[in-house]
């Protein structure tokens, strides 16, 4: 099939050592469309560096069938477990090195960041964001885990924070605020803070 010059493939990456997911969108125009959906599960492979393996082959499988034009991934995450984000940073390691290894320009985006793009809401649970994925591609069956749900909101974000005209259920429109107000509220909050040092 002859792909325009206004179309983009984008391969979004929930990244991870256990499981990872895979979504995987095209735009043409002002339309978008789901190509694939899904997960790897590594964490069936008891040795951590067979695990890298298999994500850097699986990534590399999905770039030469579906040739994406664009790569998204979920950004490095802090948590307590020191162990868990070695293991993730890895993973995510490994799935942009097979981007590049093809050429693909690589974006990364923070968990907040993608909830936000995606739902209107930065604190959105995985359930709100996959019930939205669901309206907006029209899936009909519910993703047996949220790991492909996650992956695809990255490439839905992605698009979102690079394309100009997208044809869905999802509010294009930026809420307009009132700076005035804005600027008024900061100075408030600095006096209230500051109210020892101020003379009378």
């Amino acid at each position: 099939m002859a792909v325009s010059n206004t179309t983009k493939i984008i391969l979004g990456i929930d990244p991870g050592t256990v499981v990872m997911g895979y979504g995987i969108i095209r735009v043409q125009g002002q339309q978008v469309s789901l190509l694939d959906l899904g997960v790897l599960k590594p964490g069936k492979a008891k040795d951590g560096i067979k695990r890298l393996q298999i994500i850097h082959v699986t990534i590399s499988g999905l770039i030469r069938k579906y040739k994406p034009t664009e790569f998204a991934i979920e950004a490095p995450f802090f948590g307590k477990n020191v162990q868990s984000m070695l293991k993730l940073g890895r993973a995510q390691g490994v799935a942009m090195a097979a981007a590049l290894q093809y050429g693909l320009p690589v974006a990364e985006y923070a968990p907040k960041k993608v909830k936000q793009s995606v739902t209107g809401n930065g604190n959105a649970t995985k359930e709100q964001v996959a019930r939205m994925l669901q309206t907006i591609f029209r899936i009909d069956e519910k993703p047996e885990l949220f790991d492909a749900t996650d992956a695809l909101a990255v490439a839905f974000c992605h698009h979102l924070q690079t394309g100009k005209d997208w044809n869905t259920s999802v509010p294009t429109k930026k809420p307009t605020t009132n700076r005035k107000k804005e600027k008024k509220n900061e100075w408030a909050v600095f006096l209230a803070k500051n109210a020892s040092r101020i003379r009378k």
